[in-house]
């Protein structure tokens, strides 16, 4: 029996030996579960990884912030990500040599504003009005959310100076509660298909999209790169009646990263993680994409835009932002003359509390001086009953 049992496990050594990367499962962290990284990309890289003998598994997640969390955590892991939101988190890290990007811009995805607001027509006019908007976006850990803070980082005068933000439970009830409101904008981050429920929502809904083109935002860079691109892309398949629609908007290229070879500090597993990255970057991009669907098509439709038509785009976001100046100056004007106005109540106020607050001190100060007169002892019986009580 034991003679058996040694030759068993001496056949399974041999076995392992011949497969070393099935030797352990690891995951591809992506985003949210019903989203397209989740339910698109991730299956085809995991099967491709399944042909060189890597054993890898889909794990769902919030998004870029928690895939860098997952992988400095477990090294061997992969995460996908946002550029822009990836970039930002390793600028100023202390631990941004513990990740290495394989694969970098095999697709991109972009930013998108909606709203029923027909005089919303440009970034320019979404900065400019942005105090006045309510603006829905999805969870605050989402890719959307992180990419949005990132715009009022580069506009701080402007987006960044929108307070009045909603976090719905998903993009899809930011889209539905801001279309069901007048002076409302949903702003989410998504790959460009057609058939994703996201778009279908906003024309059900009768939304229409901002362009997120602005020369501030295009020329961002983070540790040395270029983040947003601006793109032309299609959110409506063609029909009998209508044409295919397409929206002009900024995208930013999705990035697969891993941790650090010098992370794993077992020998063998860190060739095997040396192989992983070496067969994940010698991949082509066709074999990492969705093969028979109309996201794969319209991937390969979608164009960067050429810098004339860029500039054009760039120039009516600045024009909305001169054409705004005289409105905001009048509303900041009548700001401060309602401060200026305020000022004598305000005073009166503050020297009232003040004094109601030297009062107040004087009698409690006045009460905790004071000894309590002292009566007589109560009875033998008196205490018992309260006691009793």
């Amino acid at each position: 029996m034991t003679a058996r049992l040694g030759v068993a496990a001496a056949a399974l050594v041999l076995a392992l030996g011949a497969f070393p990367h099935k030797s352990f499962a690891t995951s591809i962290h992506t985003a949210e579960e019903g989203g397209t990284y989740h339910s698109r990309f991730c299956p085809v890289l995991a099967e491709q990884l399944a042909h060189s003998e890597f054993a890898y598994s889909c794990e769902a997640s919030a998004g870029t912030a928690e895939n860098i969390r997952k992988v400095l955590t477990s090294p061997a892991d992969i995460g996908y990500g946002q550029l822009d939101i990836f970039a930002r988190l390793l600028q100023d890290a202390d631990d941004a040599e513990s990740l290495v990007t394989i694969r970098s811009d095999d697709v991109r995805q972009c930013l998108f504003a909606v709203t029923k607001r027909r005089d919303l027509q440009s970034f320019g006019d979404l900065s400019a009005r942005a105090p006045e908007l309510h603006f829905y976006l999805p969870p605050r850990e989402s890719n959307s959310n992180g990419t949005f803070a990132l715009l009022q980082q580069i506009d701080p005068d402007g987006l960044g100076k929108a307070g009045n933000i909603t976090y719905a439970p998903s993009a899809e009830d930011a889209i539905h509660t801001a279309l069901s409101e007048e002076n409302a904008v949903a702003f989410f981050v998504e790959f460009p298909d057609p058939e994703n429920r996201r778009f279908k929502l906003v024309r059900v809904e009768g939304g229409h999209f901002v362009p997120i083109v602005d020369r501030e935002v295009l020329r961002q860079q983070i540790g040395g790169h270029k983040v947003y691109f601006v793109q032309e892309t299609q959110v409506a398949n063609a029909d009998w009646l209508t044409s295919a629609r397409k929206v002009v908007t900024a995208c930013t290229p999705t990035i697969v990263f891993t941790g650090s070879p010098e992370k794993i500090a077992n020998p063998k597993a860190r060739q095997d993680h040396e192989d992983l990255i070496a067969t994940v970057r010698a991949m082509r991009t066709e074999t990492l994409l969705p093969q028979v669907s109309t996201l794969a098509r319209v991937l390969a439709r979608t164009k960067e835009l050429s810098a004339a038509s860029a500039e054009k785009l760039m120039q009516a976001s600045e024009r909305a932002r001169e054409k705004a100046k005289p409105y905001i100056e009048s509303a900041k004007e009548t700001t401060e003359k309602a401060i200026e106005a305020a000022k004598p109540a305000l005073e009166k106020a503050k020297d009232y509390g003040w004094k109601f607050y030297e009062r107040a001190r004087e009698e409690l100060k006045g009460i905790m001086d004071s000894k309590p007169e002292e009566g007589p002892s109560p009875s033998p019986e008196h205490q018992q009953e309260s006691q009793q009580q």
